[in-house]
């Protein structure tokens, strides 16, 4: 394992710069094995019992925690209009396709090309057109969205039930506006924050 930078062990609160780790990393997962889970928690316990008496947490702040933890990512990437409505296309059209469901225009190769464009655009600094492609994927995305609703009325319960969350997720992203609560920011994640 490296040793953190000069200015980082300075940001630290070091007096002196360390040329050596003070300890081995594994030391600290061997002791927390050692103490098993019940010790954790115990410790989890009497820290946020601590926290608390000496009113650096309130209570109020532990009603909803939210954990960071840097176990696994996710496949989550910078969540553009464009993007999302792009991805909702391709995931209902696949899926239409899936179920055999005709549509009557599936914009396989336009909207991947106006997600292009957009892209294009926004690099070029050319916002209105890059906003008037990114409507223009919004009316592709409502499109697909409306005709699918239309054609899974007489179909079987199984194909309802299979469109209706990529569908409530697709109406869902064409409602949403800059200022809505509870925005959809992944299409295969809709629960991420």
């Amino acid at each position: 394992m490296k040793l953190p930078r000069p200015t980082l062990q300075h940001f630290c609160g070091e007096k002196y710069f360390q040329h050596e780790l003070p300890i081995d990393p594994s030391s600290l997962t061997r002791w927390r094995q050692r103490i098993g889970e019940e010790g954790v928690e115990l410790l989890r316990a009497e820290t946020v019992e601590v926290a608390k008496s000496d009113g650096v947490v309130k209570r109020q702040s532990l009603e909803r925690v939210t954990v960071d933890t840097t176990v696994q990512e996710k496949a989550i990437t910078y969540p553009t209009d464009a993007k999302l409505y792009a991805r909702g296309i391709k995931n209902l059209t696949k899926l239409a396709r899936q179920h055999g469901i005709p549509l009557r225009q599936s914009y396989a190769r336009k909207a991947p090309e106006a997600l292009l464009m957009v892209n294009r655009y926004a690099k070029a600094k050319q916002m209105k057109r890059k906003r008037r492609m990114t409507k223009r994927l919004k009316t592709y995305l409502g499109r697909v969205t409306r005709d699918i609703e239309r054609k899974i009325d007489d179909a079987p319960v199984a194909t309802q039930t299979a469109f209706q969350q990529p569908l409530h997720q697709a109406n869902r992203l064409l409602a949403q506006t800059r200022k809505s609560k509870n925005k959809l920011l992944s299409w295969h994640a809709p629960e991420v924050e």
